[in-house]
């Protein structure tokens, strides 16, 4: 397998290029513009055609669809790995890993960190592109050298942004951190398409003074810049690029390969690579696009209001939906002025996975609470208890002290604070793992990767469907339906919206809280029942999916009940235990994002109402806390 820098690839071979490139379509290009969604079926039809290619490597894991393939295409992750590396065994396979959070949405043990990296590389990854949210080095550290070990490729990065507290000077000293921790190619990526053209020059004009491994540049056109910005990055020295197949390429995603290898044909930074067969490939997932239109979306071209807002695409778009369901998108452009504002106060961290949620979501609680920090989520709280990593500026004491009161935030690197996990997890799992590439899907995603599992055994894996859903027929006058879906598709001007029930608490003066998923993002509607807003037919839905709340009301001060509805991911303490006001008895993930849920009073545990698994709706008593 090509897993070392000594070794060329096909393309290489037949051209010494001065321009090499990266092609994204089996990763990032269809996590940007089609929500993660291709299977892997569809990739490997041209697997051998991509092989042949001479790409410097194919990007074709990570970041999301690892998530992605277990939720929703109910494919196991490293199976597709392996599938992708027997069918393409000519070309460095890469994946994009977010340091210590590996795949997932927070920071792992070591011992979990370094046995994915070891059987990633086992399994078919040649290049690890290593980063960190919030530039901090130390959250990389252990998953370079894990790398290292396993003889693959270390591609440290920097995530580019723009703000009063970065610097080009700044990314530099970043870079020569990187090149003393043993990388191999040093890659700026610019997830929000910031990167213009002349500070890619610039930047990268320094990066070469300063640094002798290669540059490989990764941006977004979501502002329109990126090919710009390539080639006068190229210009300036940097030897690898980020590109897509112009049938996924574009706005949200990165700039079109053709596009580029034809523009550097015949000149001193020629791709050497062939422009007809790129065009053949580009074909056929022009017609594979088709059968996911309904996951496309109007935020994923082009929009120079990035550059404004210094936010990605994607996160407009998931603001944007947020809004309409609680019938505020008039507050749109306040939400906007909002994040700019919450990121000074955490210190300006780069906008990109997992910090945009974090300041995105905080940014509109603030605006829909009608005072600043009034609500803040778990996630905010955590960043400024210093546990996703040091903050690139200094946080407004002011926001800290409203998330963490008086508690002094740690300055170690967070993940020292964790204990081994392995050993506990093959525990808990207690057989129902296969391989240890199991054991890791469950450290990493629990609820999920279980589901997965006991779907798996009983042969019931089933992705969601391609195609659109069949429109009711028209209710006929006065018939009151038995049950609604828990799921269906409402369009809106032309605009598909994947709506699911996800759970139903207690009745208020006659009305119920229904908590509604819009496109993955939770909502709370009051109303009598289902039937004012959603029209069926009577007797044809069985399907009682919906999370009816099953335990007592929260009444008791010390009753603890969670925000938001989800699924509970851990139980921290026993019955009999004794807690303080504000500490975590249990976490629920909803929306991919674990949140904790605290105690509050204080007291001693009288009764837990709950085990891990359970799916449980805001206004439920989870655990009991007596006060002393």
């Amino acid at each position: 397998m090509p897993n070392k820098n000594s070794k060329k690839t096909a393309g290489e071979k037949k051209k010494e290029a001065r321009t090499r490139i990266t092609d994204t379509v089996l990763r990032d290009s269809h996590q940007s513009l089609l929500a993660t969604r291709m299977r892997t079926a569809d990739m490997l039809d041209m697997a051998p055609l991509l092989d042949r290619v001479g790409y410097w490597s194919l990007e074709v894991w990570g970041g999301a669809t690892f998530d992605a393939c277990l939720r929703f295409l109910k494919e196991d992750p490293w199976e597709r790995l392996k599938a992708l590396r027997k069918a393409i065994p000519n070309t460095r396979l890469q994946m994009l890993l977010r340091g210590q959070n590996l795949v997932g949405y927070r920071h792992y043990s070591d011992d979990v960190v370094k046995k994915f990296v070891e059987r990633a590389a086992k399994n078919g990854i040649d290049v690890f592109r290593i980063f960190d949210a919030l530039n901090d080095v130390r959250n990389i550290d252990v998953a370079v050298k894990a790398a290292k070990d396993a003889k693959a490729i270390v591609e440290a990065t920097i995530c580019y942004t723009t703000s009063p507290v970065h610097t080009h000077d700044g990314f530099v000293d970043m870079a020569l951190k990187l090149q003393a921790m043993g990388a191999d190619t040093i890659c700026v990526k610019d997830m929000a398409g910031l990167l213009t053209p002349w500070a890619a020059f610039d930047l990268v004009t320094k990066l070469k003074e300063k640094i002798r491994l290669p540059i490989h540049l990764h941006s977004h056109d979501s502002s329109g810049l990126a090919a710009m910005s390539y080639l006068k990055g190229i210009e300036a020295g940097a030897e690898i690029i980020d590109t897509a197949l112009s049938s996924l390429a574009s706005g949200t995603s990165q700039p079109p390969t053709e596009s580029i290898v034809a523009a550097l044909r015949d000149t001193p930074y020629d791709t050497g690579l062939d422009l007809a067969l790129l065009s053949d490939i580009a074909d056929h997932f022009r017609v594979v696009r088709k059968k996911y239109r309904k996951f496309e979306s109007e935020y994923t071209a082009i929009n120079t209001k990035t550059l404004v807002v210094q936010i990605p695409g994607g996160m407009i778009s998931n603001l944007a939906n947020q809004l309409k369901e609680q019938n505020a998108i008039d507050k749109m452009n306040e939400v906007l002025e909002e994040i700019p504002k919450v990121r000074k106060d955490m210190g300006y961290p780069p906008l990109v996975t997992p910090t945009s949620q974090v300041v995105g979501t905080q940014a509109t609680l603030n605006i829909l609470m009608g005072e600043r920090y009034k609500v803040i989520t778990s996630e905010t709280r955590n960043y400024f208890k210093g546990l996703y990593g040091r903050p690139p500026g200094p946080v407004d004491e002011a926001a800290r002290k409203l998330a963490i009161g008086d508690e002094k935030p740690i300055t170690c690197r967070p993940a020292d604070l964790l204990e081994p996990e392995l050993e506990k997890i093959i525990r808990d799992l207690d057989g129902k793992a296969k391989s240890v590439e199991d054991i890791l899907s469950y450290a990493l995603f629990p609820i999920v990767a279980l589901e997965f599992f006991e779907q798996r055994e009983a042969g019931k894996l089933a992705p969601e469907p391609l195609e659109e859903e069949p429109k009711e027929e028209p209710r006929p006058s006065g018939v009151v339906p038995h049950l609604a879906p828990s799921e269906f598709i409402v369009t809106v001007h032309g605009e598909n919206y994947r709506i699911k029930v996800a759970g139903a608490g207690h009745r208020v003066e006659g009305k119920r809280p229904f908590f509604i998923s819009v496109d993955n993002r939770l909502e709370e509607v009051m109303i009598e029942s289902l039937t004012e807003v959603i029209p069926t037919t009577a007797g044809e839905i069985e399907r009682p999916s919906i999370t009816q709340s099953v335990r007592p009301k929260a009444k008791k001060e010390g009753d603890v009940t969670t925000p938001i509805p989800g699924k509970v991911t851990s139980i921290k303490v026993s019955v009999g235990n004794r807690v303080s006001e504000g500490d975590t008895v249990l976490t629920v993930e909803a929306m991919k994002m674990e949140n904790e849920v605290h105690t509050p009073i204080s007291g001693t545990v009288k009764r837990i109402l709950v085990k891990i698994g359970d799916s449980v709706n805001p206004d439920e008593t989870l655990i009991e806390i007596e006060k002393e």
